[in-house]
């Protein structure tokens, strides 16, 4: 044989933007060994049937530092098309940890994150104290698809300082310390540094997470440590807060570190919403300040139904939630219980009702639905309280039926306008976070289903390029998101007329059976990370292609060794 792997008549968006062309792929190794007309055999064959090929995609923006731990396969996301994830977002991150900090640094993630933290302490072998160490670690797990990883504020914080991390700013030699130890993070294969300043996230106590009110003095010197070890600097902002002085924290950053800047945006309510940071980023690029954002492609929130969430927080509704699916069918079949969930309802001040849009009865999630498909609209037709309508379609579908509450990205024009400017990516999914709540993962099948093939926002191959080669240059990877010869075969064949997300649905697969969602899609022919077919028609093969992605400086000392 003469290959490992030939993809025959392939359309190949190649992830650099060009014009697509028709061409045959082979593999050897983990590696593209030709593109073009190939006419040697392969120990195996996939018949691209002239559909679309792509590189793999990346995923800027995950949580899946603790569901690695007991799903190596990593879905959803590996059914999404995505072959290389970044973990370690948001400030949040396992190490480095002391033995005695497991349980406050696994309770932060499972407080910020909704990540169980009986899962995080028992899924994880915690045999780590740094950032080198756990990567290590996660090497041993042998993940489906490539992982790299960002070093956390609050985990360094509280390693240094220990509670005081939490509202206090550090000392001087703490400063130092914390800028330090980020940076040898760096150095150990971390592909950069995080952190969070988001007023939405707290600690077990209620406190905001450490890092939240850090002095621009700190994450400079941190900024400093990152740029010169090689390192990227990914943020969580408090825009709507402070939208100048957290700008001019993106623009320090950018300055010290001397290299890539992330943070992560949504658009508002108004059409016209994302102006004002598409300007602030194209003013800092054009002062040559490599600043980027990634923004999740649709209105997102929480997913609610019988399933799940509930719409309604009062203990009436909250005794149903503590029961399984079968229980809670039950109940709202019962006229005397149902009459008391409505009148409850009916009387609860804060009404969501017109925030809830149906994802529909079919196979294929509605996200784009309009304000006649949220619960208030349907239950406004139906001349019914809206808590009367989500029970009675909640019993005729046997609790199937699902809401998503659009509390981000409201608005899709808004969202287009955002997602149009050059320097911001579709992302955001936070796989592995909120994994009860929100099902994001499929943004890349979403992006190029609606966003591409459905509404033109972009060019096919443009659309293409910007979840591969552009987020990967993000993280700093030099070998992967673009098809050529040399480079890492990573891979997607996609039936693009079929290409859709399904309906998402709540399963037990975690530890102690804790619920999360699970997501599929439709129209992958096969996905290849290193070589390795992980995907063959919508379905995971249970092969894992993945590795521990190292930080570009790390990776050269590892191979200069």
């Amino acid at each position: 044989m003469d290959y490992d792997l030939i993809i025959r008549n392939g359309l190949i968006a190649d992830g650099t933007g060009a014009p697509a062309y028709k061409a045959d792929i082979a593999i050897t190794g983990d590696k593209i060994a030709a593109i073009g007309k190939i006419d040697g055999s392969a120990k195996e064959e996939i018949n691209a049937g002239g559909n679309l090929v792509t590189p793999g995609f990346v995923d800027l923006h995950t949580h899946l530092d603790a569901q690695i731990g007991w799903d190596p396969l990593l879905s959803p996301v590996s059914r999404q098309g995505v072959t290389t994830a970044l973990m370690g977002n948001c400030g949040v991150t396992f190490a480095p940890c002391k033995k005695e900090d497991q349980e406050i640094i696994a309770a932060m993630m499972e407080t910020v994150e909704d990540i169980p933290r009986q899962a995080i302490l028992t899924g994880l072998p915690w045999s780590w104290e740094n950032y080198g160490e756990y990567l290590d670690a996660i090497e041993q797990m042998n993940p489906a698809i490539n992982i790299g990883g960002l070093v956390g504020h609050c985990a360094i914080r509280y390693y240094v300082m220990g509670d005081r991390g939490v509202a206090d700013q550090p000392t001087p030699e703490e400063q130092e310390q914390i800028a330090r130890i980020a940076g040898d993070a760096v150095k150990d294969g971390a592909i950069g540094f995080s952190t969070n300043r988001f007023l939405g996230h707290y600690m077990p106590d209620g406190r905001h997470v450490p890092g939240t009110h850090a002095d621009h003095d700190e994450v400079v010197a941190i900024a400093s440590a990152v740029g010169e070890a090689g390192g990227l600097m990914q943020n969580v902002l408090n825009l709507g807060g402070d939208f100048e002085g957290e700008a001019e924290l993106l623009r320090k950053e950018a300055r010290a570190a001397g290299g890539r800047v992330l943070f992560s945006i949504t658009a508002g309510a108004k059409d016209t919403s994302g102006a004002r940071v598409r300007s602030m980023i194209e003013e800092m690029q054009a002062g040559d300040m490599d600043v980027n954002a990634i923004s999740v492609p649709r209105g997102t929130g929480n997913v609610l139904g019988l399933q799940c969430g509930m719409p309604w927080k009062t203990p009436a509704w909250q005794d149903l939630a503590a029961l399984d699916l079968n229980g809670r069918l039950a109940a709202i079949q019962d006229p005397e219980t149902a009459a008391r969930l409505i009148a409850v309802a009916k009387a609860e001040e804060m009404d969501i009702s017109a925030e809830l849009f149906w994802l529909g009865d079919g196979e294929r999630p509605d996200y784009t639905a309009g304000d006649d498909e949220s619960l208030a609209a349907i239950a406004e037709r139906a001349m019914e309280h809206p808590a009367d309508t989500f029970i009675r379609m909640a019993v005729e579908s046997d609790g199937k039926t699902l809401f998503t509450r659009r509390y981000f990205n409201k608005n899709l024009k808004a969202v287009a306008n955002l997602l149009s400017s050059d320097y911001v990516l579709p992302g955001l999914g936070d796989a592995g976070a909120h994994v009860s709540q929100v099902t994001d993962g499929g943004w890349a099948t979403f992006w190029l289903s609606h966003w591409t093939r459905d509404v033109g926002l972009h060019p096919l191959e443009d659309a293409v390029r910007r979840v591969t080669s552009a987020p990967a240059r993000v993280m700093g990877l030099e070998d992967r998101g673009t098809i050529a010869e040399g480079m890492r075969a990573d891979i997607n064949v996609i039936d693009l007329d079929r290409l859709h997300e399904k309906m998402p649905e709540i399963i037990h697969e975690f530890p102690q059976g804790a619920p999360h969602f699970s997501q599929a899609a439709e129209g992958y022919i096969a996905t290849i990370c290193n070589g390795t077919v992980i995907l063959r028609d919508d379905q995971l093969t249970g092969a894992r292609g993945g590795e521990v992605l190292r930080g570009t400086r790390a990776r050269a000392a590892v191979a200069a060794e």
